[in-house]
């Protein structure tokens, strides 16, 4: 009777045993599936924060990038590419002809499916406005198999064109300097063949010498001048400032000039204060004014008058009834050493700097000027400067 109980209890005991293993084998199982799970998530989590972040840093890039796949179809393109073109729709999966729609690209094109590397190409897009673009590209490849090809698009318009006022205005420098020079070597050197012993000639070779001596002088202070506000080494004198004592002041500096043609000056009462240097605005104002008298109509009329605009700032208008300027020139006129007739210009003197230089100043201020004309009606500038209000 024992040994059927023992083998019953051991049976029972082994059924036992069994479920209690295969329990714990399913529950080591699914710990196992749960931590391989868990170790995907993970995994695909990581992959997601490295594509994100990869695309955040392609997308902050001014440059535009561009990955191509073995066949020359784009993979990737960031939001500097689609600026750069202005391109539509989706990029990827297309060719560079399908979506840059240059016919340029194709010598880039053939290069590329030759060669491993491009360095410094330039591709000029039409405008308005023109831009210049420069292209580097380089193959990517692994063990001498080529996988695709990475373009980077750099926008040079902005190089180009600080080159080309570089070079502007190192020829109008040279020029302005070599006329007054070339002036005072001659007659200096006609004084000394000679033109001492006849005081009438001489007296007048001497203010020939003098006068253009002061245009090199006036040059080369407008020079150091704008030199030193586009670096920012001038401190303004800020303070609260009347703009009609600096408008009457201005007014009277040039009422003998203004007399000489005739020109009538006029101004209105504002009461406005403004927070600026006064010796800069004088500065700004005198150009205006001088400008206005010097290219006005004889017998004509020179208005300065200021209002409060709101916003926290005060307009300044300067206004003649003279001949205008051309629309062409409205806003080259701010250019260093721009003039509108050249001829005129320099028979009546002027460095070329005054309304770059006025410009400056007023941004410096945290203002802005500009100019309104129309051909045959007088011109208008009007400049804003930052309102003191009454406390």
């Amino acid at each position: 009777m024992l040994w059927p109980i023992i083998a019953c209890l051991a049976a029972a005991a082994g059924i036992a045993l069994h479920f209690w293993w295969r329990a714990r084998c399913r529950s080591e199982v699914e710990s196992a599936l749960r931590k391989l799970n868990q170790s995907r998530e993970e995994r695909a989590q990581a992959s997601l924060q490295a594509r994100v972040r990869q695309e955040a840093l392609f997308d902050s890039m001014v440059e535009g990038v561009l990955v191509l796949d073995e066949t020359g179809r784009i993979q990737l393109a960031n939001r500097a590419v689609s600026r750069l073109f202005s391109l539509v729709g989706e990029a990827q999966g297309k060719t560079l002809l399908e979506v840059l729609r240059l016919h340029e690209m194709e010598h880039v094109v053939q290069y590329l499916s030759r060669e491993k590397q491009l360095v410094g190409y330039e591709l000029n897009l039409p405008g308005p406005p023109e831009r210049s673009i420069e292209i580097n590209a380089a193959a990517i490849e692994n063990e001498g198999c080529r996988f695709g090809t990475v373009l980077v698009f750099h926008d040079t318009s902005r190089l180009k064109q600080l080159e080309r006022t570089r070079e502007e205005f190192v020829a109008n420098v040279s020029h302005e300097l070599r006329t007054p020079l070339s002036l005072i070597k001659g007659y200096a050197e006609t004084l000394l063949d000679g033109a001492l012993d006849q005081p009438e000639v001489a007296r007048k070779f001497v203010s020939t010498i003098d006068r253009n001596a002061e245009r090199l002088k006036l040059l080369i202070e407008d020079l150091l001048t704008i030199s030193e506000l586009e670096s920012g080494r001038i401190k303004l004198a800020l303070q609260p400032a009347a703009l009609d004592p600096i408008i009457g002041k201005v007014l009277a500096d040039h009422q003998s000039v203004a007399e000489a043609k005739a020109v009538e000056l006029k101004t209105e009462s504002s009461g406005i204060l403004v927070s600026a240097d006064p010796g800069r605005i004088e500065q700004v104002l005198g150009n205006l004014v001088n400008n206005a008298i010097k290219y006005g109509h004889r017998q004509g009329w020179v208005t300065v008058r200021a209002r409060d605009i709101g916003n926290g700032f005060a307009e300044i208008a300067v206004e003649d009834n003279g001949p205008g300027i051309p629309g062409e020139a409205i806003e080259r006129i701010f250019e260093r050493f721009y003039r509108l007739d050249k001829a005129r210009s320099r028979e009546q003197g002027g460095t070329g700097l005054g309304l770059s230089i006025a410009k400056h100043i007023v941004q410096s201020h945290g203002g802005k000027l500009w100019a309104v004309s129309q051909p045959g009606r007088g011109a208008t500038f009007y400049f804003t400067l930052p309102a003191q209000r009454l406390s």
